[in-house]
C-alpha cells in the first residue's frame, strides 16, 4: 500500500475544521498537525479526534520534514506572512484564503497546467462555484463580461469570511477573468439571514460574443459533471438561459455535512476542492517515486 502524504492545517475555524474531517477520511493524505493562534473549539475538537495541535507557533509545522503539504485556512493577511515561511521550509502551500500569493486553481479548469507550483490559491468559495461556469460559457461562446452574485446563509459565514469580504470580491472578480476568460468581470456576495438557512446559490450573468444556447448548455453541463467529481453537492439550479447575447444561469452547492450543516455549501466547495488538489499532487508524487 502506498504511504500517505503527511499534511498540516493552519487555522482551526469553520473551514479548517471541515477540512480536517475530509482529510481524516482521505486514502492518500494523513493529517498530522493542526495549528491555531489560541485555544478554540476547533483545537479542542482536533485533540478529541487524536490530531496533534500547536498554539501560536508555526515552527512545528515548518520544522517537520515529513509534512509535505500545508493547508492555510487562516486569513488573507496571515497567509501573506505564512507563504514566505512555508516556501522557505520546502512545503507546498494550499491557500484557502483570498490572499492570492500563488496561482489561482480551480480543479476542473486549470489544475493540470500548474506543474511545479509551490503555492496554490483556492480563490474563494464563490470563485470555485462560478469560475467553471464562466470558463464553460467562454469556451463555447466567448465572454465579453461576466458577473456573479453569490448568496450564502448568514450562519455559514464565520469571522474569517466576514473579515475577508473585500478580498473575496476582488479575488473572485479577477479569477472570472484570469481563469474564466471574461474580458471584464464583477463579483458580489450576499449574506442571507433567512430561516431556515438557504444553501449556497450562485447566479452568473455573461455577455457573449457568439450567442448559441445549445453550445453553451452543452459546455456548462460538461463542466458541472466535472465539478461534481469532487463536489457531489454541486448542481445546476437553472440551466443557461439566452436572451440576445446575455446568458443567465444559477448553480447551487449543498454541503456534504462532514462537520458543518449541509446548507454551508460555500465552505464545503472550497475545502473539497482543496483536498482534491492535494490528492492529485499526492498521486502524482507516488507515481514518480514508484518509477524512480
Amino acid at each position: 500500500m502506498t504511504e500517505k502524504v503527511k499534511v498540516a492545517v493552519i487555522g482551526p475555524g469553520n473551514i479548517g475544521t471541515d477540512l480536517m474531517y475530509k482529510l481524516l477520511r482521505s486514502k492518500q493524505l494523513e493529517l498530522v498537525l493542526l495549528a491555531g493562534v489560541e485555544e478554540s473549539e476547533g483545537i479542542l475538537r482536533a485533540r478529541a479526534l487524536g490530531v496533534q495541535t500547536v498554539i501560536g507557533d508555526l515552527r512545528p509545522v515548518l520544522e517537520d520534514a515529513s509534512i509535505r503539504i500545508v493547508f492555510d485556512a487562516s486569513s488573507a493577511k496571515a497567509h501573506l506572512r505564512h507563504a514566505r515561511k512555508l516556501e522557505a521550509a520546502g512545503k507546498v502551500a494550499i491557500d484557502l484564503t483570498p490572499a492570492a500569493v500563488g496561482p489561482y486553481v480551480v480543479p476542473s479548469v486549470n489544475l493540470g497546467s500548474l506543474h511545479g507550483a509551490k503555492n496554490f490559491n483556492m480563490v474563494t468559495c464563490g470563485g470555485q462555484a462560478t469560475v467553471p461556469i464562466v470558463y464553460a460559457i467562454n469556451r463555447a461562446a466567448g465572454a465579453r463580461y461576466a458577473e456573479m452574485v453569490s448568496a450564502i446563509a448568514s450562519k455559514s459565514a464565520g469571522p474569517g469570511t466576514r473579515n475577508n469580504i473585500d478580498e473575496f470580491t476582488r479575488t473572485t472578480a479577477r479569477a472570472l477573468s484570469v481563469l474564466g476568460g471574461a474580458k471584464r468581470s464583477k463579483a458580489i456576495i450576499v449574506l442571507n439571514p433567512a430561516e431556515p438557512p438557504m444553501i449556497m446559490t450562485n447566479t452568473v450573468y455573461v455577455e457573449v460574443d457568439r450567442p448559441d444556447e445549445a453550445a453553451i448548455r452543452s459546455s456548462v453541463e460538461q463542466i458541472v459533471a466535472e465539478v461534481q467529481q469532487y463536489v457531489p453537492g454541486y448542481r445546476l439550479r437553472v440551466p443557461p438561459q439566452l436572451e440576445g447575447n446575455k446568458v443567465t444561469t444559477i448553480v447551487e452547492v449543498e454541503g456534504a455535512g462532514d462537520f458543518l450543516p449541509k446548507y454551508s455549501g460555500n465552505l464545503d466547495i472550497i475545502t473539497a476542492a482543496a483536498v482534491g488538489v492535494a490528492e492529485k499532487l499526492a498521486a502524482g508524487w507516488s507515481r514518480k517515486e514508484a518509477t524512480a
